[in-house]
């Protein structure tokens, strides 16, 4: 109970967010009157033991909000500049005016959450309040991301239309493959940008494997959400479905490097190592990564929390300079925007918060996603504030990064002004199909 008052702002503490300190505090108490009543708490040493747990609590609380303090006054411009490198959920919109007024914060993340009792029209609203906000202070528009990809990872459905995934397309004939994923993206992409999101989480490129079913993978779940196993196939109906997602408004995301599809364990709660070669990874898993990039630079990557032991056995890629800054950057040559998945995961606190969102900004990470638990933000900004007054952030990669997130912020917040039509990789992706007509009226996309 004394561990969990001192730790009330973990991430493992979410669920019971806003209840953990009367919970605690109270069931502390409660405790102590009862071993008082039957006798055993009279024990003078016993009682201060159970007295520890609504103090720990309270002192937790307390610190918390002396860096959320400490956070919210920071004026200087050097804040902003690395401000511009979050990305945090909130669940009330007040959690976030003062950060987004401040300058404090790059972008947004919104969830079935922030709909909960409410319209999508509401929440169209409330990000064009916040967008007014950045305008009036005279800063670039927020970045608002979303996760919808379809199937069982539609966040904003049903508030917005529930569609298949582009993993529904696989088995289809080679060319109608292509235009059903490019509707689909694009029919993905309006829906998200009619509500003023500007970056869709996907699709997903991680490969799908046999492995035999993790029984504690509650959240990963790649196996359901994979397009193929084949990486030619996934190549080709991510490119399409991401160019199609672009040409709506939105810009898409190839995720989750470095491929989950080998990581037997879910990365949101468990260490995840993928031991193959790097010339295996690069002839398969990465082929995916490698064709949607190229075909649109404009696309962003994801990098994950699984460890690529031949690469870098040190640490997951989203804070992995070898990963990031050796492979994708310099190998690779890509130089469009990387963002990490949600930093609020085990692997990353296993680790050490501070330590890894360090290692992610040098290593050329250019957004940080702090998704479940955006107040996890106060924690990882001061750990970058302070590393900064330390000399610890390498000053030519946030530079480099800066230049990446301003140029992508003059096509409107990291999205991109919609409804150009164009081809990618000379394939033609028409609006319509006869095979999207039959996938819609069977209520698929």
């Amino acid at each position: 109970m004394a561990f969990a008052g001192a730790n009330i702002h973990d991430p493992y503490m979410t669920p019971v967010k806003g209840w953990s300190l009367p919970l605690i505090a109270a069931a502390g108490l409660c405790a102590l009157l009862v071993l008082w009543w039957t006798g055993v708490g009279r024990r003078p040493m016993l009682a201060l033991l159970w007295l520890a747990v609504p103090f720990c609590a309270v002192g937790a609380e307390a610190v918390f909000q002396i860096r959320k303090a400490q956070i919210l006054s920071l004026a200087d411009p050097s804040a902003v500049e690395l401000g511009r490198h979050f990305i945090v959920g909130y669940r009330q919109v007040e959690e976030v005016e003062a950060l987004a007024a401040r300058g404090l914060i790059g972008g947004i993340f919104v969830s079935r959450h922030n709909l909960a009792g409410r319209s999508a029209e509401m929440l169209r609203d409330e990000i064009g309040h916040l967008q007014e906000i950045r305008r009036r202070a005279g800063l670039p528009p927020l970045a608002v991301a979303a996760d919808q990809e379809g199937g069982i990872v539609s966040r904003l459905s049903p508030w917005l239309p529930h569609r298949a995934a582009p993993s529904a397309l696989a088995e289809l004939p080679s060319d109608e493959r292509r235009a059903a994923a490019y509707a689909l993206g694009q029919a993905h992409g309006q829906d998200l940008q009619s509500i003023g999101v500007t970056i869709n989480l996907a699709p997903v490129l991680d490969l799908r494997r046999d492995h035999p079913p993790d029984p504690l993978d509650f959240h990963s779940l790649i196996a359901q959400r994979a397009i193929s196993d084949d990486p030619e196939v996934v190549a080709e109906v991510a490119t399409a479905y991401a160019g199609g997602v672009a040409d709506a408004g939105v810009r898409p995301t190839a995720k989750h490097f470095p491929g989950l599809g080998r990581a037997q364990r879910d990365t949101h709660h468990f260490r995840a190592v993928i031991g193959e070669p790097r010339e295996v990874l690069e002839a398969t898993d990465w082929r995916p990564f490698r064709h949607v990039l190229a075909a649109d630079p404009q696309t962003l990557l994801m990098v994950g929390h699984a460890i690529v032991e031949t690469v870098d056995p040190d640490r997951p890629a989203s804070h992995s300079g070898r990963l990031v800054d050796g492979v994708i950057r310099r190998d690779w040559g890509f130089d469009g925007l990387i963002v990490t998945d949600d930093m609020v995961m085990t692997p990353v606190y296993q680790y050490g918060l501070c330590r890894a969102v360090v290692e992610a900004l040098n290593a050329g990470v250019d957004l940080l996603l702090f998704a479940l638990d955006g107040s996890q933000f106060y924690r990882a900004m001061a750990c970058a504030v302070d590393a900064g007054k330390r000399g610890r952030l390498d000053q030519a990669v946030l530079a480099a990064s800066d230049r990446r997130l301003r140029d992508s912020g003059q096509t409107n917040a990291i999205g991109r002004l919609g409804g150009v039509s164009r081809k990618i990789g000379a394939w033609p992706f028409p609006h319509w199909s006869p095979t999207m007509s039959r996938l819609q009226a069977s209520g698929r996309p």
